[in-house]
């Protein structure tokens, strides 16, 4: 059954977090923070008890970047198999991936004792199952990954059918789920006070090195340490090479959700995950009268979609063939930053400057244990994850390749759309809610029209390395083929690498007419 009226808002909307004021004057914290999603925030409440004044700046609002589009699952069980991370890393670096999920879990837990935050987090089983679109019984392979998960510590057993599904799996006791925008308002009211302030609004501009410090506009904040929690980090200190061989390491992909209400019982509160590359995955909500579902997959590398509103119609296609009573009535997208080897970059790129980026579908997870390394970091002190996800980690064995095979992406598309014609030549061509790239007075304009009519025009260069943006017609928004960077319709940056917004298009001066 689909529904008649479908949001394109997340399931987390109802929250409104309060708002934090813009930054006026100059000043000196212990430490700065960039970014007030879940790794921002929750590095701010770890060094704010470890006695630090820390500065919190948003470029926007708290948790409406990516954060704010998560579905909110809280598993140790990573993107990449744990058979896969034990070839690459040996057991008991794989049974550490695994135990960073576990120790995150059981931190964002003591938290929301803690500070008392009314965010819904719950214990539930995780399921990991065959592939939705399996031809053969994986069966096999699911028996011998629970084994090894037994092995390790961990509670996972093998099933031959696992709930609703009656498919093979593996169930792993004691994941959880929350409110993701309520457990952020509680880490932000936890934070606010004693020499410690969040500010909205407040874009870095730049970052200098000695005296430390970063600059929003006009305004200058002093500091010690530095925690760069943006979703691709920013430049930084690093400079301009380092950051950009950095970037090369990750790898945006866009992953669509919907949500839907379904009958009472259906299925089991559980989280699900099936085994499909990309794979699909399932969160189900208990409620009084129907449960309700959230549901995604469809990831694609970003901007690499020429229909974006496909991607939307075949997850819920497929949502309607396991679940034919499902009323679908949210959609969203969010993106996920891959890496080569599929583990994290956590730690350092320079004195004193930490970073925390690719977190794969484990950003909730990840993002808190980055919060407790930057702590440390900052600290001085070890921790046990430091040498596993440092971001200048040797690559293992089989991920040279899936880098070289990730970056072929930035000469691909910087010639290949440059050789392609324009979209047209005129800006009656776009209509409501659409994007175009046009070819005005010899420029590529990104050209967009909103549902009121008013037209946008902006350069479509992007302007991290010069490839060309593409339309995003289902989240409405432009974006970079080559390395993910997200702007919005007026040019406004959404999500790096990309630190500046897109150009305003160059109006070429007509020439005086004589009337003599």
């Amino acid at each position: 059954m689909k529904s008649t009226t479908t949001s394109t808002a997340t399931a987390w909307d109802k929250v409104h977090l309060p708002h934090y004021p813009k930054l006026s004057g100059s000043r000196h914290y212990d430490v700065v923070v960039v970014g007030g999603g879940i790794t921002g925030l929750s590095a701010a409440y770890f060094l704010k008890r470890a006695g630090k004044n820390v500065c919190v700046l948003e470029r926007g609002r708290l948790g409406f970047g990516d954060t704010g589009c998560t579905t909110a699952h809280l598993t140790c069980v990573t993107d990449v198999r744990l058979s896969k991370l034990i070839e690459d890393f040996g057991k008991q670096q794989a049974a550490l991936v695994w135990q960073a999920g576990a120790t995150a879990v059981d931190t964002i837990e003591s938290i929301v004792e803690r500070e008392n935050i009314d965010c819904q987090f719950r214990r539930v089983p995780g399921f990991l199952h065959e592939s939705l679109h399996a031809k053969e019984s994986e069966a096999e392979e699911l028996k011998s990954e629970a084994r090894q998960a037994t092995r390790l510590g961990f509670n996972a057993q093998f099933l031959n059918a696992v709930p609703y599904f009656n498919r093979p799996g593996i169930r792993v006791a004691d994941q959880a789920k929350f409110h993701p925008l309520a457990y952020l308002g509680g880490l932000a009211a936890a934070i606010v006070g004693g020499g410690s302030t969040i500010f909205e609004h407040a874009e870095v501009t730049e970052v200098e090195p000695e005296p430390m410090a970063v600059k929003c506009g006009n305004h200058r904040i002093a500091c010690d340490y530095l925690v760069i929690a943006t979703h691709v980090p920013l430049m930084g200190i690093t400079g301009l090479l380092s950051a950009t061989l950095f970037q090369t390491k990750l790898f945006p992909y866009s992953s669509y959700v919907v949500g839907a209400k379904v009958p009472k019982g259906l299925i089991p509160e559980a989280s699900f995950w099936d085994t499909s590359n990309p794979y699909f995955y399932l969160r189900v909500d208990a409620g009084k009268e129907a449960d309700y579902v959230i549901f995604g997959g469809e990831d694609h590398k970003t901007g690499q979609e020429v229909d974006t509103g496909k991607c939307f119609e075949r997850l819920e296609k497929t949502l309607h063939e396991i679940i034919p009573a499902a009323n679908v009535d949210r959609r969203w997208s969010g993106q996920v930053i891959e890496t080569n080897d599929g583990l994290p970059y956590i730690g350092e790129t320079a004195e004193r400057q930490f970073v925390a980026t690719g977190y794969g579908g484990n950003g909730m997870t990840f993002g808190t244990l980055a919060g407790l390394m930057a702590r440390d970091a900052a600290l001085g002190r070890e921790n046990p994850w430091r040498d596993l996800f440092a971001v200048n980690r040797k690559k293992v064995r089989g991920a040279a390749w899936h880098y070289v095979k990730e970056n072929f992406d930035y000469p691909y598309y910087l010639v290949k759309d440059r050789l392609k014609p324009a979209e047209g030549d005129s800006t009656r061509s776009v209509k409501r809610g659409e994007g175009k790239v046009l070819k005005l007075a010899g420029q590529r304009v990104a050209c967009s029209r909103d549902e009121d009519g008013k037209l946008h025009q902006v350069s479509a260069v992007c302007t991290h390395m010069g490839c060309l943006v593409r339309w995003n017609g289902a989240a409405q928004t432009w974006d970079c083929p080559c390395h993910g960077s997200r702007f919005r319709p007026e040019g406004e940056v959404m999500a790096g690498p990309a630190e500046a917004p897109l150009e305003p298009v160059k109006k070429k001066k007509r020439k005086a007419v004589s009337k003599r």
